[in-house]
């Protein structure tokens, strides 16, 4: 019993450090990806498009537009993911040596879990990400103080908490067994010990099945979540609704727009997150013994 709460507070720990880093290192991309999904059609001809305008219009750190809110939640939204993760996969099997279709369970498991966390910082970035530099744009602060007043907790605060839930569960399906099918085959090659860039490729791999798996909810979370005011009906008819609209307006490939920037953030945040968790853990297996 000892053991297994020191390995999940371990895990803790790694994961807020793992994901600070994907924070810092993924946030400029982020913003083009959520921009690209959310802003008004025709106010951008493409990614590149939306990288020049934002220089132009708003500045260079208008790409970290929207990063406090992760920066301040990552570490709770993280820890729960590594942790949830850890303690799935005990769940599903007592035996270290879990086959690729129960890591993607526990990596479903995970994410679901995960997403009573991810939700509002998710829901706070958007709304901060979809201001373009206007005089009438918001701090944090401000819009948080909006949502709690008008709407409360559930459909303020919580808003889109159903699609992400949605969302995430094959999301971290995907990213798990991508991760761990890339870092089982390069430990045939480099052992147990891999280099550092090794575990960044691997997390690379782990960023793009993320994104690969759950794209078009992740762009029905964006714009569900930037409305003015929060969707009506069930989850599911409300998702349906999104969807349907998105093709209406824009054909099937909106159901993909941003995910060229999406996935090329995968393979420096994705990476920098594993390799961050990784090495922490390490570090903290060697102090505790466990």
């Amino acid at each position: 019993m000892k053991n297994s709460t020191q390995a999940t507070i371990n895990e803790l720990i790694a994961g807020s450090v793992g994901g600070a880093a994907q924070v810092l290192v993924g946030q400029p991309l982020d913003t083009i990806k959520t921009r690209a999904q959310i802003a008004p059609k025709g106010m951008f001809t493409g990614p590149m498009d939306i990288v020049r305008q934002t220089l132009r219009n708003e500045g260079f750190f208008a790409l970290y537009k929207g990063m406090l809110s992760p920066l301040l939640g990552i570490a709770g939204v993280n820890s729960l993911l590594f942790a949830s993760y850890g303690i799935s996969k005990r769940l599903i099997s007592p035996f270290p040596d879990l086959s690729l279709k129960q890591i993607a369970a526990a990596g479903a498991m995970a994410g679901a879990a995960q997403a009573i966390l991810a939700s509002p910082v998710e829901m706070f970035k958007v709304r901060m990400q979809g201001q373009y530099g206007s005089a009438s744009d918001k701090r944090l602060r401000v819009i948080f103080g909006e949502m709690w007043r008008d709407w409360g907790l559930r459909k303020g605060i919580m808003r889109g908490y159903w699609i992400t839930v949605a969302r995430e569960i094959p999301a971290y399906a995907g990213f798990y067994t991508a991760y761990e099918a890339s870092k089982r085959h390069f430990s045939k090659q480099y052992g147990p010990q891999m280099p550092v860039y090794v575990l960044l490729g691997c997390g690379s791999m782990g960023g793009m099945g993320y994104w690969l798996s759950s794209y078009p909810l992740d762009v029905v979370k964006s714009r569900v979540q930037l409305r003015a005011t929060p969707p009506t009906g069930t989850p599911v008819q409300y998702i349906a609704h999104e969807l349907k609209a998105i093709v209406q307006e824009s054909g099937f490939s909106g159901l993909f727009r941003g995910l060229s920037p999406c996935l090329l953030r995968s393979i420096p945040a994705a990476g920098a997150t594993f390799a961050a968790f990784e090495i922490t853990r390490e570090f903290l297996e060697k102090e505790t013994g466990i």
